[in-house]
């Protein structure tokens, strides 16, 4: 490989100097300090800094952190095959060559023997904000110059509204990309329904970073205008305090129930813009038909939905009318979509927000994801930034994100998505970067009989979590802080210098040189680096791209030595406002939506002619499985709000100060009305068990009456502790996923439902708690091989080294017998020669 030429040497080396970088929470600068620690120091210009800076510093050295290479004990000793072991089994260290040897080989075994589609390319991009060092792009790069893979699509944020949006008003970027901006909401709008509120702990993060958190700002503006907010949500705290707030605290899952009664309010009354809904929208007959119960005989109306969403029918027929006869936004959180089916809150807010006739109008219509991320209605501009080419993937074989678990335990199996009949290939080998399914995923009980059934999982990471303890082989990656890059996210107002602050940690390497190792003993490593290292990469990148700007006059970025030499180069303005579908509400023969129709679909043919049971072709109320109204709530009478944390960035962070500063009983504290706990003998901090049939998990309890009786809420992130010889899974961390069900929304989407779940709550009455483990590296252990000991490091003398009989899984161990009709399992073990 050629060196960079234009990559200076990273400053802030010296003690007191500060160095650029940026993250999914922000810009901001890193000090070294004299002891050898770090501090976070904000970006000058960001007028609201994240609080997940705190995180930063206590998490980079953590004890967790993995410092050489690693493989399970049984996988060298047996060789690949399908296991129980994940999970339990001690590591044992390698040497770098050994370990990408071993990993080189059964990549190229599992290819020769099944093909590429055997190889799941699993990455998730949240590893990093920079844009070269984004494990989800060299991951999957390296894996199509390999001959391709199995990937995955959409997410689990928005797995259901990401296939969705497309019917109704012809795509998903419209919405989610180009909202309506909070300047033009701020100036204009009189009334937010906020179905699912406006998170203010979301607003910090965007994937690639804001440099300038504008959020907070234009919530305390809204304020000072006077404008209201109808905050329908379960939680109080799902709005910030200050705005002029009505509060709806609505039963969970009956959101869309409540949207179809304030539309057949409108409809009941006349108050709904009959021209608006004639020119701009198709469909509209079936959908009032439905409203009014022409069909199933039951009217969508106030007092029907007074019964299932606990709101008054009056205050129902009076928010509608309020709707009616002001500016009126209309906004959907993500979370709505993450449960069973998802699709109907996002279509049915979309329609209430036609009826009402503004979408196309500042500051009234229809939004998707204001306080879900940062940069949902942000004003930074929106261009393309710097990417790496990943290539085509050979393989045309995916599934969405959310089926891995299905993808692993039923090869072979048929599902709908998206229109299309679909089957699950016989997946052989798990190559996985840049993400932790054991955060993302439900039911982690069968995450890990599913993480049992392939040969061989490889993992790239950068600290012990769930899905390295469930791997065979383990490679330790570099952090942001320990490597350049260049970073910037969606509307950020500035591309980030990212100059390397620290030494890495042990043996840790990024992802391009582990997978650049890979693909030499693998034959295309010339072809996967292009002759440059990671410098050379980032000056070729950079120099792309600013010609590219240049070119279509998106402005003049500086050389790259000048821009790496001041750390940032800010993008040129756009303008600060925008409206949603402006375009089309001016001209809709001359600029019409993507749909069959060119309107917006209320009704949609194409969704009703696939015959889903789960998703008909028009907003409707569909009762899930799980929610207060369901036969299962006599004993599971409490409503689990799994939803994203306040203190960390998913699970990132979980070790650093903000998120175990939070922390109440040792373990992730779970928030119940007092009249709940009072009914359970719980007090404030309170160690209790939550459960249903799935499994269980500890919290510390924390009493609050901004929650409504009858739920609680358990953010996800904490990292899984499964304690040894619980089945179904106990996790003494608080990871709400044990609890979760892995379903899809509907067979349209095939989205994500971990939002909710029902849970009973007790006093943990267990004597002594399980203690937490996760926060200390796994066990490691001798080679098994002959002659073979283990590297004497500091991970395995903090964790000890394991003896003989702590090996002794079973035959299933925790794992459980594999499903019904399951091949996959019962595979025999592969052994390989050592390289």
């Amino acid at each position: 490989m050629t060196a960079g030429t234009g990559s200076a040497p990273s400053v802030g080396r010296r003690a007191g100097a500060v160095t650029p970088t940026t993250s999914h929470w922000g810009a901001f600068g890193v000090r070294r300090n004299a002891d050898g620690t770090v501090t976070a120091v904000p970006h000058p210009a960001d007028p609201s800094p994240s609080p997940l800076l705190r995180g930063v510093p206590g998490s980079l050295r953590h004890a967790t952190r993995i410092r050489r290479p690693a493989a399970r004990r049984g996988w060298l000793e047996h060789g690949p095959g399908p296991t129980s072991g994940r999970g339990d089994e001690p590591f044992v260290e390698l040497g770098w060559d050994e370990a990408l040897g071993l990993a080189a080989a059964e990549l190229a075994r599992v290819r020769d023997e099944f093909g590429n589609t055997a190889v799941f390319g699993g990455s998730y991009g949240w590893a990093s904000a920079g844009r070269f060092h984004h494990a989800q792009s060299q991951l999957h790069r390296f894996l199509a110059q390999f001959g391709g893979y199995t990937g995955s699509r959409n997410s689990y944020s928005l797995g259901t509204s990401l296939v969705l949006l497309p019917y109704l008003v012809g795509d998903a970027e419209s919405v989610l990309r180009s909202s309506s901006t909070w300047p033009t909401i701020t100036g204009h709008t009189e009334l937010i329904i906020a179905f699912g509120g406006i998170p203010a702990k979301n607003v910090h993060v965007t994937p690639g970073g804001v440099t300038r958190h504008g959020t907070p700002g234009h919530l305390s503006a809204l304020a000072a205008a006077g404008a209201r907010v109808a905050l329908v949500s379960p939680l109080r705290d799902d709005l910030p305090d200050g705005l002029d707030a009505d509060w709806y605290p609505i039963r969970p899952a009956t959101d869309t129930a409540l949207m179809l009664a304030l539309a057949h309010t409108l409809v009941d009354e006349g108050l709904y813009d009959r021209e608006f809904v004639d020119r701009y929208c198709a469909g509209a007959d079936t959908f009032l038909r439905y409203l009014r119960g022409a069909d199933d005989g039951t009217v969508k109306d106030a007092r029907w939905a007074a019964a299932l969403t606990g709101i008054p029918a009056d205050r129902i027929r009076d928010l509608a009318r309020s709707a009616a006869r002001q500016r009126t936004l209309v906004t959907v959180t993500w979370s709505l979509q993450r449960i069973q089916h998802g699709e109907q809150p996002v279509w049915a807010a979309l329609a209430l927000a036609a009826l009402l006739g503004q979408i196309g109008l500042p500051g009234g219509g229809f939004g998707h994801g204001y306080g879900s991320m940062g940069d949902v209605g942000d004003t930074g501009p929106q261009v393309r930034l710097p990417y790496l080419p990943q290539g085509p993937n050979p393989v045309a074989e995916f599934i969405p994100c959310a089926r891995i678990a299905d993808l692993l335990l039923r090869p072979g199996e048929e599902y709908d998505y998206d229109g299309t009949r679909r089957r699950y290939p016989d997946i052989r080998l798990v190559h996985w970067a840049g993400g932790n399914p054991f955060h993302h995923h439900q039911d982690l009980g069968r995450l890990r009989r599913a993480f049992g059934r392939p040969d061989t999982v490889l993992v790239h990471e950068t600290h012990w979590t769930a899905t390295a303890r469930h791997a065979d082989l383990v490679f330790p990656a570099t952090t942001s802080l320990e490597r350049e890059d260049i970073g910037g996210g969606r509307r950020d107002t500035h591309l980030i210098a990212m100059h390397r602050a620290v030494e890495p940690v042990g043996e840790a390497r990024d992802d391009h040189a582990i997978l650049a190792g890979l693909a030499e003993r693998l034959g295309f490593g010339e072809r996967f680096t292009e002759g440059r290292d990671p410098a050379g990469w980032l000056e070729h990148l950079y120099t792309r791209w600013a010609e590219e700007l240049a070119a279509t006059g998106g402005g003049e970025p500086p050389a790259f030595a000048d821009f790496w030499s001041a750390g940032e180069w800010e993008l040129p303005p756009q303008p600060a406002e925008r409206t949603l579908f402006a375009d089309f509400r001016a001209d809709p023969l001359g600029a019409p939506l993507a749909t069959p129709s060119g309107r917006i679909e209320l009704t949609s043919a194409t969704v009703a002619a696939l015959g889903l049971p789960d998703c008909p072709g028009h907003p409707a109320w569909l009762e899930p499985d799980e929610w207060p109204g369901a036969p299962a709530a006599d004993r599971l009478p409490l409503l689990l709000i799994a939803n994203q944390p306040a203190n960390r960035l998913h699970s990132q962070l979980d070790t650093g100060a903000a998120s175990l500063d939070a922390k109440v009983a040792g373990r992730e504290a779970l928030r119940i009305h007092p009249a709940d706990a009072a009914a359970r003998s719980v007090h404030d901090g309170d160690l209790v068990r939550i459960f249903n049939d799935r499994g269980a998990c500890l919290a510390g309890a924390v009493l609050t009456d901004r929650v409504r009786p009858g739920v609680v809420r358990l953010p996800t992130g904490a990292w899984f502790d499964p304690v040894p010889g619980h089945e179904p899974p106990l996790c003494a961390h608080g990871n709400p996923n044990v609890l979760t069900a892995d379903i899809p929304s509907s067979r349209l989407s095939q989205g994500c439902t971990g939002q909710h779940a029902l849970v009973e709550v007790e006093l943990w009455a267990g004597g002594p708690p399980p203690e937490v483990t996760v926060r200390r590296p796994p066990a490691f252990a001798d080679d098994p091989r002959a002659g073979r000991t283990a590297h004497a490091t500091p991970s395995t003398a903090a964790a000890g080294p394991a003896t003989a009989d702590t090996y002794a899984p079973g035959p299933y161990g925790r794992l459980g017998p594999p499903e019904p009709g399951d091949p996959h399992f019962e595979r025999p073990h592969h052994r390989k020669a050592t390289p």
